[in-house]
């Protein structure tokens, strides 16, 4: 089935929704804070633009910045840059609004998180290497701290962590099953794509993920973020041409 999808020849792309409030870190909406020498939003973009097997990145950002942030994206020297779309209330809605502008021929859709930077080159090939040959995908990383369930303030139970796994970014899926799975979405919004597509019944691979590659949420992810980055930009201009 894998094999007469990929025989189609269709294309890889990227949806990135970067709508969201970022209540939690206060301030600035922390897409758009600069680090390093560009914005958040930009800085995670660029690690698929120089990844060989993307085709395309499709942002979704509030309705009301559409046409300021296509404009500074183009100008930044994104290339693979197809669409800037309004994104909606939730997660979901901005992926559903980012999935529609697809052109045809995409067969394979990435959904990465707007203010996850710290994302490899090989980590975006190994999902879709894992997209290629089960049909959806995702990035995961064991459990190791000790968790328990807390109720008005107090501790309760221990929750056996040896089959729980924190998800990650990018997710990877077949195009046709993504749109099968919103399709069929239905309240409460899904927290990730992985979510929607297992309503279905369809298969995800777990592809190991990296403690690297954190989701910045707060006001201590934000000054982590700020202290690695200088490494991290070493690093990736050491293989490719920023």
């Amino acid at each position: 089935m894998m094999q007469d999808f990929r025989a189609a020849g269709g294309r890889v792309a990227v949806l990135v929704p970067a709508a969201g409030r970022g209540t939690r870190l206060g301030g600035m909406r922390k897409q758009f804070r600069l680090l390093g020498n560009r914005p958040l939003l930009e800085q995670t973009l660029w690690a698929f633009e120089h990844h060989p097997a993307v085709d395309g990145l499709v942002v979704a950002v509030p309705a009301e910045r559409v046409v300021g942030i296509a404009e500074t994206l183009r100008q930044s020297g994104l290339k693979k840059l197809w669409h800037v779309v309004a994104g909606g209330a939730t997660r979901q809605d901005s992926v559903a609004a980012a999935l529609r502008s697809l052109p045809d021929d995409v067969a394979i859709v990435l959904v990465h998180d707007a203010v996850r930077p710290f994302i490899l080159p090989e980590q975006i090939t190994a999902v879709l290497e894992a997209v290629r040959q089960v049909g959806a995908a995702a990035l995961a990383i064991p459990e190791t701290d000790t968790v328990r369930r807390s109720d008005d303030g107090y501790l309760a139970e221990t929750v056996p962590r040896q089959q729980l796994y924190r998800m990650q970014t990018p997710q990877g899926f077949r195009r046709d099953w993504l749109e099968a799975a919103y399709a069929e979405a239905s309240e409460p919004p899904a927290t990730d794509d992985v979510e929607l597509v297992r309503r279905l019944g369809y298969p995800v691979a777990r592809v190991a993920g990296s403690v690297f590659n954190f989701k910045i949420t707060t006001a201590e992810d934000w000054e982590l973020a700020t202290m690695l980055w200088p490494q991290w930009e070493a690093r990736r201009r050491s293989c490719c041409t920023l």
